[in-house]
């Protein structure tokens, strides 16, 4: 008999040991993020059943969230709270809905990145790198480079005042934004307005290919070329050298804003599309033959002094190179001396000595200068040096 009491006694202890123990597991470690149910709201605390475990109370400034689900809770209500201690001078757990709300705000800010959720977002500040944009109860930042195109400040030589002033005419405009980075610990959240513009285009994008002619109006012109506007919303890139067969130092020299122009698609990249002008125009080069011979003395304009010659224009289409070693058998020109002996829109007398049409060169001579031919390696410097000058308008 006292046996089996002994064992009732054991198998009880053990009971109650477990209870203990699984009671201790269920108990939050502080900086847990916890769930509960509202059992009593006052002016100065709200407390919680944290699933029949502990009560907590979150008061003073805990009570204040970034979060807007925090406000105007109400007995019974379900609410998630962070752990600040596991025990207070009331014997009540210690919440906070300041530090959950910063939490809560963070991980919906990574969720809508992960998921490429459009959200809507408010303009509040702007400086010369870009927006500060206030999406949902966080401040982030939207770089230049990512506002849509009928927001991208094209300012002439990238003046930074300008670029600020058209900036901030943007702020407490409502735009919708896409989250692309999202760093809590550096408080860090960088919001894209273009990637949203992307999104949309994709399905107007699948109706163009390579090779489709468009009609379009010039919206905007930068040194490195000119942006057209076209179909629903659509702009596309004309770079400086697909505007026209001829050498122009701005686009400006031949188009201007509000130009109704045709083009032809020669690249579809993502959401950026480019344009050629020139291409739907005949090649004058083709036929520059028929209308000039090597050897050839002609009156033609200075039409621009580079570092290494003198741009001549021969008519509106045929535009050749006077190399610098061209223009005399006794002076070693320099930049600075051919801008002291030759003025651009003078007219002087050149013989052709070259004429390439596939290459789009035509090399010239001043009229009695016996002149050096260039070598094969100085003309493999002077294109590459052209092809790099492109490449870096390309890339501005």
């Amino acid at each position: 008999m006292v046996n089996k009491k002994e064992e009732l006694v054991d198998v009880a202890k053990n009971n109650f040991n477990e209870l203990v123990k699984d009671f201790f597991a269920k108990l939050p470690k502080e900086g847990d993020l916890v769930k509960g149910k509202v059992i009593s709201v006052d002016s100065g605390s709200v407390r919680l059943d944290i699933g029949g475990v502990a009560v907590g109370v979150i008061r003073g400034r805990e009570l204040f969230s970034e979060s807007k689900e925090f406000s105007n809770l109400k007995v019974g209500d379900d609410a998630e709270a962070t752990v600040l201690e596991i025990e207070n001078e009331n014997g009540e757990m210690e919440l906070s809905f300041r530090i959950a709300g910063h939490k809560i705000v963070w991980n919906k800010m990574k969720q809508w990145m992960d998921d490429n959720i459009t959200v809507n977002a408010k303009v509040i500040a702007a400086n010369k790198g870009g927006l500060m944009i206030q999406v949902d109860a966080l401040v982030g930042f939207m770089p230049v480079s990512q506002l849509n195109p009928d927001h991208y400040p094209r300012v002439p030589g990238g003046d930074k005042n300008r670029i600020l002033e058209h900036l901030k005419d943007l702020i407490g405009l409502d735009i919708k934004v896409k989250v692309i980075d999202v760093k809590e610990e550096d408080e860090k959240l960088i919001v894209s307005e273009k990637a949203v513009w992307e999104d949309e285009q994709k399905a107007v994008l699948d109706s163009f290919k390579v090779g489709d002619t468009v009609t379009g109006e010039v919206s905007a012109l930068t040194s490195f070329g000119a942006f057209v506007k076209f179909g629903e919303n659509m702009e596309g890139l004309v770079h400086i050298s697909e505007i026209v067969w001829q050498r122009i130092d701005h686009p400006k020299d031949v188009l201007k804003v509000g130009d109704q122009v045709k083009a032809q698609i020669i690249d579809i990249n993502k959401s950026k599309i480019y344009l050629s002008i020139r291409r739907l125009i005949d090649d004058p080069w083709k036929k520059v033959k028929d209308k000039y011979k090597v050897g050839q003395v002609i009156e033609a304009e200075i039409h621009k002094v580079e570092p290494f010659g003198l741009m001549i224009k021969l008519d509106d289409d045929i535009h050749g190179l006077a190399h610098l070693t061209e223009l005399s058998d006794t002076t070693d020109y320099t930049i600075e001396k051919m801008k002291e002996d030759f003025k651009v829109g003078e007219k002087k007398k050149f013989e052709i000595i070259s004429i390439e049409p596939s290459e789009h060169r035509l090399g010239l001579k001043l009229e009695g200068v016996k002149g050096k031919i260039q070598t094969k390696e100085e003309i493999k410097k002077e294109k590459s040096t052209k092809k790099e000058k492109v490449e870096e308008e390309k890339q501005k």
